[in-house]
């Protein structure tokens, strides 16, 4: 098994057991499928990294050895690495979470269900200040705390402050009529809006109360002007879709100069029972990814912020290769 083949079977297991010497474990993610999590590890390998979640039952094993070296067990697979720490919620970014809550109900998210919190400016700073040197970018997400409208403008503030940093600065929030300008207007280099589900019919089925043609607008919008490269869309990969949907979602991205982020399902809320998607079924997503990007001229590799840039939770074209 090749490396790129080693990922795509660690995303579909999607957690590991730690032995050996203690970590540090990252937080839960705060926003988004993956959120309520209790920690997680990021593991290094021939250039690749792979965010894999906490569970004691786990088919995965990580041996820490001391000081960040690791060997990973996953049947006859014995592979080398470290565990690469994160600076927040993922290495060498500061990516936070705004609005830790959200008033829309995706199926596949705890957001809804966890305790609402909105980080203040001047926490987000702090925060900041305390890894700014382990970092290479800002990353700002945010769940809807009252309001889209609202909540945007707590983003827009949050964006006026961390600009002291100098940083490249990469912001998801969910859209609304004129939000791409607004975020280059303040110096914003990379945005990401999620489509989340690869056909209409199926994001009416587990975002109910979004609205789907606005994404894809503000999508179209932020190419102009942020240029290709970077603008992205989350897509889960494995909420009941075909692979020909899966396709057509990718190829129509690609050819409007978005870069596709396809996110293998984490079954969580409403959608628990449903299973990961396989190994097999990443990769042959993957390829098509690749192809559609290359035929494109879209190029992850020159992405400077959020999930394009990290790779944990995905198999990236141009990085995991």
């Amino acid at each position: 098994m090749n490396r790129t083949g080693l990922k795509a079977a660690l995303l579909e297991a999607g957690t590991a057991r730690i032995t050996g010497m203690p970590v540090d474990l990252s937080d839960g993610s705060h926003a988004g499928p993956g959120a309520g999590g209790t920690g997680s590890v990021f593991f290094s390998f021939d250039g690749l990294r792979v965010r894999l979640s906490i569970d004691e039952n786990s088919r995965v094993t990580i041996e820490h050895l001391g000081d960040g070296k690791a060997v990973l067990r996953f049947g006859d697979i014995v592979q080398e690495g470290f565990l690469e720490p994160a600076a927040l919620h993922c290495p060498r970014q500061a990516y936070i979470t705004i609005s830790e809550g959200c008033i829309f109900r995706c199926r596949y998210c705890n957001v809804p269900s966890q305790t609402q919190k909105i980080k203040t400016p001047e926490e987000v700073i702090s925060m900041i200040e305390k890894v700014a040197d382990y970092i290479d970018c800002i990353s700002i997400t945010s769940g809807v705390i009252g309001s889209p409208g609202e909540d945007e403008e707590r983003v827009l503030e949050i964006i006026r402050r961390v600009k002291r940093f100098s940083l490249p600065v990469g912001v998801s929030t969910y859209p609304l009529p004129g939000t791409p300008g607004r975020l280059h207007d303040l110096g914003v280099t990379e945005v990401k809006f999620n489509l989340e589900a690869a056909t209409p019919e199926l994001f009416s089925e587990m975002c109910p109360g979004q609205d789907r043609n606005l994404i894809v607008s503000a999508l179209k919008d932020s190419v102009v002007l942020f240029g290709k490269n970077h603008v992205f869309s989350n897509v889960i990969l494995g909420l009941g879709e075909t692979d020909d949907e899966m396709k057509a979602c990718i190829k129509e991205l690609c050819e409007a100069g978005i870069i596709p982020v396809i996110r293998p399902l984490n079954p969580k809320s409403d959608l628990r029972d449903f299973p990961r998607p396989s190994a097999e079924r990443i990769m042959s997503i993957f390829e098509y990814h690749k192809a559609r990007l290359e035929e494109n001229g879209l190029d992850p590799k020159k992405a400077l912020t959020m999930c394009v840039a990290c790779t944990g939770c995905d198999l990236t074209p141009g990085r995991d290769e």
